[in-house]
């Protein structure tokens, strides 16, 4: 823990000891070692490395090992038990206006009370006016800050949310089991007011995660405890839920978690229209509701979910490029059977071949060299592609890539080979389609494919994203051997991800390729050229 948490851990003990009705003097020196750590001016951390926390003024031998610990391990029995001690109703009527842990205590004594529900029923039955100390006045004013509560303790400040979770939040990242997390909700929303704060993590071991957050310096009471779901009550008397999921469920359950429920209903109806189905648990391949993982569509992120492809019009692109210094940009949307992508399909396809049109006309109207390329991503399916091949021969470019791979090596293989054996596909796209550090490599004979691409004239693209930088370098020496000519791309998914082709040059640098055998270094009419060759070659089928 760091000298914040430490420091609410100790002024929270003096809250809970004053409900206990500990000697005040007791009490005051947890309340002013919270101030003093709250006011040093390094970090308390080097402070205890360098064993001079005993000379802070106040801080005695006692309150110097409970420091140590808190900072050491993040843990304080003495502070665990004190707050089993101490019915957690107790701690929630700190919330009412003007009632202090004295009083707290006083009712409790007295009255046996020990939750707003009690004290409520004490004061409508007006045994709270008969005790020392309260008298009518008080009572009512309790009655009143209690209603109070009830119609504003719900609500709360963004500024004093964030206050209260981002510590939270931190303490999560630091977690050994926690992989990702984040706030949801109203608070990632940034609403002006919210009700309660959300917490979202992935995890392999979510009830390990679940006991961390129970245990938290600034959690008052737990009001809920399960193996992936807990609610508590933070500093402040606000509510928390932390919901703990699988990592590949992250970005659905972030996305469906932190939108309202307006925002969702329209998302779930943009997936109906393309034949999905959307929700806390995944993008799912089907027209029913389905947490079946086999129709589950791989998103590693929340921007993923949101069909990435096309994001841009093809003006915004074009004019992106152009202003890059690009001569011609090929425009490569997915075929339809990436769901993922929002992938187009023959109507669509033919619709924007007609746009790429018209936008080139434009250049060249405007005396501009630079030119749009039309073309598209097919998915290599089990026995076809997935666009006809009179589609495919309208187009400028045809790059053929496997997305739903087999655990069969000689299927995977054979199907990108068929795929390089047509004469309207001038590339096969990431040809082992790894997501380097999340996904190994389909079972793929590269060789093999490399010697059909080799046979058939075909080029194999570097996929210059960094999660891919496939093919892998140490492969395009054979390939270069084999007289395959390499396609630097970039996957781009939106204008800045042309980037990537710095990143992409340098893989196949370390690949041993040149200028003369990277296709897309060719200025546009020799590029045109090489590109009709494709169709011609004597070893297409």
């Amino acid at each position: 823990m760091d000298k914040e948490q430490v420091a609410a851990v100790l002024a929270e003990i003096g809250t809970l000891l004053e409900l206990k009705g500990e000697n005040p003097f007791k009490t005051r020196a947890y309340v002013n070692a919270a101030r003093t750590l709250e006011g040093l001016s390094e970090p308390l951390e080097k402070i205890i490395a360098e064993e001079r926390l005993g000379e802070i003024k106040g801080i005695g031998d006692a309150l110097q090992k409970k420091i140590t610990d808190l900072v050491t391990t993040g843990k304080l029995a003495y502070y665990d038990e004190l707050k089993a001690s101490i019915p957690a109703g107790m701690v929630a009527m700190l919330q009412i206006p003007s009632l202090g842990p004295k009083k707290i205590k006083a009712l409790h004594d007295k009255l046996q009370i020990e939750s707003i529900e009690q004290l409520e029923q004490a004061c409508k039955e007006g045994r709270v006016a008969t005790l020392d100390g309260f008298g009518e006045k008080t009572q009512t004013k309790l009655l009143e800050g209690i209603q109070f509560r009830r119609t504003y303790a719900s609500r709360h400040h963004l500024s004093d949310a964030l206050v209260v979770a981002e510590p939270v939040l931190e303490s999560l990242r630091g977690h050994p089991d926690v992989i990702r997390c984040s706030t949801a909700g109203s608070v990632r929303r940034f609403k002006e007011v919210i009700g309660d704060i959300d917490f979202l993590a992935s995890s392999k071991k979510p009830a390990a995660v679940i006991e961390f957050f129970t245990s938290q310096p600034g959690v008052l009471s737990v009001s809920a405890k399960g193996e992936t779901k807990a609610s508590v009550v933070l500093t402040g008397g606000i509510q928390a839920d932390l919901r703990v999921v699988s990592d590949a469920e992250f970005p659905f359950a972030l996305a469906y978690f932190t939108g309202s429920k307006e925002h969702n209903i329209a998302m779930r109806q943009r997936a109906i229209q393309r034949g999905l189905r959307l929700n806390e648990y995944g993008l799912f391949k089907s027209t029913e509701e389905t947490r079946d993982p086999k129709l589950l569509v791989e998103c590693r992120s929340e921007e993923e979910i949101f069909w990435s492809d096309g994001r841009g019009t093809l003006e915004e692109i074009a004019a992106h490029m152009h202003e890059l210094g690009c001569d011609y940009w090929a425009i490569t949307d997915h075929s339809k059977a990436s769901f993922q992508a929002n992938g187009l399909d023959a109507a669509r396809l033919r619709e924007q071949i007609k746009e790429v049109k018209r936008i080139n006309e434009q250049f060249a109207e405007e005396g501009s060299d630079f030119r749009l390329l039309s073309g598209t991503e097919v998915d290599i399916l089990k026995e076809r592609l997935d666009f006809d091949d009179d589609l495919l021969a309208e187009l400028d470019v045809v790059v053929a890539s496997l997305h739903v791979a087999g655990s069969d090596e000689a299927d995977n293989t054979k199907r990108l080979i068929a795929a390089a054996e047509n004469p309207h596909v001038h590339m096969l796209g990431h040809l082992t389609g790894r997501l380097l550090l999340e996904r190994e490599a389909y079972k793929v004979n590269q060789q093999a494919v490399i010697d059909a691409c080799a046979e058939t004239g075909t080029w194999i693209e570097l996929n210059a994203n960094p999660y891919r930088f496939d093919l892998d370098w140490r492969l395009w020496p054979y390939a270069k051997s084999k007289g395959v000519k390499c396609v630097i791309n970039c996957d781009a998914h939106r204008n800045e991800h042309a980037g990537f082709l710095r990143l992409g040059a340098g893989i196949a640098r370390k690949g041993w390729l040149t200028k003369a055998d990277v296709v897309n270094t060719l200025p546009l009419p020799a590029l045109l050229k090489e590109l009709g060759k494709k169709n011609r070659h004597p070893k297409r089928k």
